[in-house]
């Protein structure tokens, strides 16, 4: 659905950058097509940049109480928000169009395998740069794609078994290492939510709102509002929906799950939603929302703490395949 939606998007901007250039020629005194074109397409790409910046504005209405955002200099943040601007454009002009990953898991060893997990308004081709790393790390995985698109977290939660299902049944495993991005990570915790732990090795959550985000008030469909940050909640967590996710999940602790997040993001305010308590934090600096799925340093430190999840595994060898328990 997603992959048709945002081609049905490109199309639109095409006519628009058409309709720009016939407009242009007619009114402007512009004689040349390609002029025209040319500015026609870059009407279009300063609309959408005007849009990753707006994300950027809207976050200071949400600051962090808990963790200041470290200050960047000019340059710094120019930087961030151009390779945020670009994995946006990436992501959703290319990876999610066309390239979303294939049905059938990428079976690279018999090490314990991952599964991806995308967020709000994704698909699988989100993981497009990230499963190229594994691949070259020799990381077996596979990708879950979510529909429908505005549907309520806790619907996912099936689909999520199935994928689990397939890519265990692939690599023999009985156990898998996630990784979630966005509403991906809350996902996730419906999922342990209902059944528990025992099938996930390791949960490393990238860029989730834990406890909500202040933007998620702009977006669409139920799963928006279940990711809605309030400022009258304790810690800024009144949203129902993750209060009672919080409560369902009771007992199960977050010793095996790693919290990968930007005291930069642009997307989840205040920042420190992603900070978990009991879990293993990993804050980086200066990086988008998007860019985090393709940045070298997270992508460097996703692939280690997977290592580490393996070796783990090995090391507690019972029950790890699925031949043990036949």
């Amino acid at each position: 659905m997603i992959s048709h939606l945002t081609r049905f998007l490109l199309l639109l901007q095409l006519l628009a950058v058409v309709l720009a250039a016939v407009l242009l020629k007619r009114h402007a005194w512009i004689t040349s097509a390609w002029l025209a074109t040319l500015i026609g397409l870059a009407v279009v790409l300063l609309v959408r940049a005007a849009i990753t910046a707006n994300n950027f504005r809207l976050i200071r209405r949400f600051p962090d109480r808990q963790q200041p955002t470290a200050t960047l200099s000019k340059i710094r943040w120019l930087s961030m928000y151009l390779r945020e601007f670009r994995a946006t454009m990436i992501s959703s002009s290319w990876s999610m169009p066309f390239r979303s990953l294939d049905v059938q898991p990428v079976i690279r060893s018999m090490q314990l395998p991952v599964l991806l997990v995308h967020g709000y308004g994704c698909n699988s081709g989100y993981w497009r740069t990230l499963s190229r790393h594994l691949r070259q790390a020799g990381i077996s995985h596979h990708a879950v794609n979510l529909e429908p698109l505005l549907a309520d977290i806790d619907t996912y939660v099936p689909q999520v078994v199935s994928a689990l299902e397939t890519l265990c049944q692939a690599t023999g495993h009985v156990r898998v290492i996630v990784v979630g991005h966005s509403m991906g990570g809350l996902v996730m915790r419906a999922y342990q939510s209902v059944h528990g732990c025992e099938r996930i090795a390791r949960l490393i959550t990238l860029g989730t709102p834990h406890r909500g985000t202040g933007l998620a008030q702009y977006g669409m469909g139920i799963n928006a509002r279940q990711m809605r940050w309030a400022d009258s909640g304790i810690d800024g967590a009144a949203n129902p929906w993750l209060s009672r996710l919080q409560m369902r999940e009771s007992g199960y602790g977050c010793s095996h799950m790693v919290s990968i997040y930007s005291r930069h993001d642009n997307i989840v305010a205040p920042q420190d939603s992603s900070h978990v308590p009991g879990a293993k934090n990993i804050a980086f600096e200066g990086i988008g929302h998007v860019m985090l799925g393709s940045d070298r340093r997270v992508i460097e430190c996703m692939i280690a703490e997977i290592r580490a999840a393996q070796a783990l595994s090995e090391s507690l060898p019972n029950q790890t395949l699925l031949a043990d328990r036949r």
